[in-house]
């Protein structure tokens, strides 16, 4: 048994693959992504992490200039507080954890809502960063010839680099923390069950009365394995 103990607790974690299973959950998870990695590079206070944090940060822009993301946002809020609501009266529900849930949903609704329908223009104005994403289209295109601007910058204190960075980060937050609470949501109600990849395929038939959005697979750490995923929110395949 102590044996078998230790194995467990060695044993690695499973990796875990997302699929997500609309436009709406592509986006949100690429916005995760990208705000994730702005903040670990911004972290690191050196001019090539602030390199690699404004890069995160122009992407996270160039994804916002195609939709309406704070509205989807904050429809997803609103829908997660209708469905948390009908919770409030069933039997056996812990109702200081529902109600400080529902509280924080309302608090990043009415935080992305605050910021307005031009909460980015100081960032999209910003002639510093327009000069670096016209640039940045060309291979090389941000060496210290050509934005001279731009090197001086990645050259001040590393304190007034992450100051900058972080004013630049501020305008994001709202639409960015509502989003990590959405898909963590997205996740928590999901039910894992156990399937099987005969001959290392598998068929995935999804309700169609059901808005599933993302599709979760998790595989053994100790498998040199990983999953190619094809398919739309009614059907998925597996290999």
């Amino acid at each position: 048994m102590a044996e078998l103990a230790t194995q467990a607790a060695t044993a690695p974690e499973p990796t875990i693959f997302e699929q997500p299973l609309n436009e709406r959950m592509r986006t949100f998870l690429r916005l995760d992504f990208l705000y994730s990695q702005a903040l670990y590079h911004n972290e690191k206070a050196t001019p090539w992490g602030s390199r690699a944090a404004v890069g995160s940060l122009l992407d996270i822009l160039a994804i916002m200039g195609r939709g309406d993301v704070r509205s989807d946002v904050l429809k997803e809020l609103e829908h997660h507080l209708s469905l948390l609501n009908d919770f409030q009266h069933r039997p056996g529900i812990d109702t200081t954890r529902l109600r400080a849930l529902m509280a924080n949903l309302s608090r990043l609704r009415s935080e992305l809502s605050a910021a307005g329908s031009n909460w980015l223009q100081p960032l999209r104005d910003s002639e510093f960063l327009a000069s670096i994403k016209h640039r940045s289209a060309i291979p090389g295109g941000t060496c210290e010839f050509d934005l001279p601007d731009y090197f001086f910058w990645l050259n001040q204190p590393a304190e007034s680099r992450t100051e900058a960075f972080s004013q630049w980060l501020t305008l994001l937050r709202p639409l960015c923390d509502a989003i990590a609470e959405v898909l963590w949501l997205t996740r928590q109600n999901g039910r894992a069950r156990e399937e099987i990849a005969t001959a290392g395929v598998f068929n995935v038939n999804f309700d169609r009365d059901t808005p599933y959005q993302l599709l979760r697979i998790g595989l053994s750490g100790a498998t040199a394995l990983y999953p190619e995923i094809s398919g739309s929110h009614y059907r998925c395949n597996l290999r």
